[in-house]
């Protein structure tokens, strides 16, 4: 069977040839924290890419279709695509604050509280990367409870997989429609952030 005709097994394809090329220059000795940022650089990927999808593509696209009243309308998408999107775009969005909590480990505690507690001792003042990952960390969790906490609860009743009146589902449209977009705005600054704490935590893949 050929894994490119599968989604899924073209991801587990790629894992593979991923753990086996990483085998291959270095052995089975590998760090760790390489391991983590590789979990936490392709689950994010998959996060924003489908964020910026929902919001530059999807809704966008959603909004033409019920304004063309002579056009097919956008059922196939709510019906189709979205909850698919949808299903990635959760999971990814917790694996990847996952991966980034494992890739912090001890710097978890000064990350999230801006050098207050947690560093090492005799350290003083804030470390300008700490601050930095902090930053990045804290708008990723933001953006992460938006997922979980406002985006997916109203898109359950937007595409009826929990009843809702149809005053719910306006509202619920609103409400995952805002923290959608504050997502988006919220992730260039976090991806800013995270791109600079990688040039200041410099940790070897393997």
């Amino acid at each position: 069977m050929n894994p490119l005709n599968n989604h899924r097994h073209s991801l587990i394809l790629g894992i593979v040839l991923a753990i086996l090329l990483a085998l291959g220059i270095g052995g089975t000795h590998f760090n760790q924290l390489g391991l983590a940022r590789w979990f936490h650089i392709v689950s994010g990927v998959f996060w924003i890419g489908l964020l910026y999808y929902f919001n530059a593509v999807q809704v966008p696209a959603l909004a033409e279709a019920a304004a063309d009243k002579g056009g097919p309308g956008g059922a196939g998408v709510t019906k189709y695509v979205a909850p698919r999107a949808l299903f990635w775009f959760r999971w990814s969005a917790l694996v990847t604050w996952l991966a980034g909590a494992w890739l912090l480990g001890a710097r978890f505690v000064p990350a999230f509280t801006f050098g207050a507690a947690g560093m090492p001792e005799g350290s003083s003042g804030v470390d300008l990367s700490t601050l930095t990952i902090g930053i990045g960390a804290w708008l990723g969790t933001i953006m992460l409870f938006n997922v979980w906490g406002l985006i997916w609860p109203n898109q359950k009743k937007i595409l009826g997989i929990v009843p809702a009146t149809d005053e719910e589902k306006a509202k619920a449209r609103r409400i995952a429609f805002l923290a959608s977009r504050t997502n988006t705005a919220l992730s260039l600054p976090m991806l800013f952030f995270m791109v600079a704490s990688g040039g200041l935590f410099r940790t070897a893949m393997f």
